[in-house]
C-alpha cells in the first residue's frame, strides 16, 4: 500500500533533485525564496514542452538534409581533386581524406536506402 506523502517532503524532493541537477551542470544553483517548487516544475515543462514544439523535423527533412550533407562532401571531395589536378597547392592527404569521407558517407547513404526497401517490402507484404 502506498503511503500519503506530504507537500512539503515532496517539495523538499524536488529541491534535492534540482541541487543535483545543477550541480551536474557545474551552475551554482538558483533558487527564488518566494517560489514554490511546484511552480518551477510548471515552468521548467512549459519550457520545454515549448521548445520541443518550436520546430520538430519530420523524416522527409531529415532525410534530405542528410543527402544534401552526402552531396556537399562528394562536391567538395570533386574540387579538390580538380584543384590538384591542376597543380594547385593542395596537399595529397586533404585530397584523399576527402575523397574517403565522400565514400564513406555515401556508402552508409546507400545501406540506409536498402534497409528502408526492405522495410517498406515486408510491410507491403504483410497479411492484412
Amino acid at each position: 500500500m502506498i503511503d500519503a506523502t506530504s507537500a512539503t517532503s515532496i517539495q523538499s524532493m524536488l529541491e534535492t533533485i534540482r541541487q543535483y541537477q545543477t550541480q551536474a551542470k557545474g551552475v551554482s544553483p538558483n533558487v527564488n525564496v518566494g517560489e514554490s517548487a511546484f511552480s518551477r516544475v510548471l515552468t521548467s515543462q512549459s519550457e520545454l514542452t515549448r521548445v520541443n514544439t518550436a520546430k520538430t523535423p519530420n523524416f522527409i527533412e531529415s532525410v534530405k538534409t542528410m543527402v544534401d550533407k552526402v552531396n556537399a562532401a562528394d562536391v567538395k571531395a570533386d574540387a579538390l581533386g580538380e584543384a590538384y589536378q591542376r597543380g594547385e597547392d593542395v596537399p595529397l592527404t586533404d585530397v584523399v581524406l576527402s575523397m574517403q569521407k565522400a565514400s564513406l558517407s555515401f556508402e552508409a547513404t546507400l545501406q540506409v536506402r536498402n534497409k528502408v526497401v526492405k522495410a517498406y517490402e515486408e510491410i507491403m507484404n504483410m497479411p492484412v
